[in-house]
């Protein structure tokens, strides 16, 4: 459970996050799937093209076939129609240039239109969510640990406002090192909430202010 916060209030943000997190990857992927299909559109009237071409060049092939069988004439009379067919068949083979590079700009722009909405959706939140579950797995292997509250209170001294000490104590650093169970125990608190762990089991904490992330 170290990925995700106990506490109900958080847990509910980070769930509520990582479900927008996943909706944004589909969305992104349905996204490309369309930007791709809309380039490949562009390349029907070459494919047609390509067709028609096609269809004439064996027309002009099967004609010139039939002058040939023409006695005496018929090598000189076919020339024209193998010409024409040629002429064709070059028209088909730019057309099939042109959809294959349709082809590959459809896919790239697809690809570009799910890798760099998902790169920049996993750079904003994969970073906190590793920070939190490194932060929330340190926490949690000293909570059976009586000493580990002076380490989790020191913890909260060092990274948390000046605003949220004070809330707790006047001078918290002074009760620290003196020993105050009672402030020790609620310094803890601020950075087991901070890692998503609340109180420990069984201990009763006043609730101070919110801790800073």
């Amino acid at each position: 459970m170290g990925f995700y916060a106990r506490e109900p209030r958080r847990l509910v943000a980070q769930v509520s996050a990582d479900t927008l997190v996943l909706t944004s990857v589909v969305l992104s992927w349905l996204l490309s799937r369309l930007t791709e299909r809309a380039v490949l559109a562009v390349a029907a009237p070459a494919r047609q093209a390509a067709v028609a071409a096609g269809t004439v060049s064996g027309q002009f092939r099967s004609v010139s076939e039939e002058t040939a069988k023409l006695p005496s004439i018929g090598n000189q009379l076919r020339q024209p129609f193998d010409a024409a067919a040629g002429s064709f068949d070059d028209l088909v083979g730019v057309a099939d240039d042109q959809v294959r590079s349709i082809e590959r700009l459809a896919d790239l722009l697809g690809w570009l239109a799910f890798v760099i909405p998902v790169t920049v959706i996993l750079l904003l939140w994969l970073p906190r969510r590793v920070r939190f579950y490194l932060r929330s797995r340190a926490a949690q292997r000293y909570l059976d640990s009586e000493a580990a509250l002076d380490l989790l209170a020191l913890r909260t001294l060092v990274s948390q406002p000046v605003s949220v000490l004070t809330a707790i104590n006047p001078d918290p650093a002074a009760a620290w090192r003196s020993g105050d169970a009672t402030v020790i125990t609620r310094l803890a608190d601020v950075e087991l909430r901070r890692s998503g762990l609340g109180p420990r089991s069984g201990t009763e904490v006043r609730r101070g202010p919110a801790p800073a992330s």
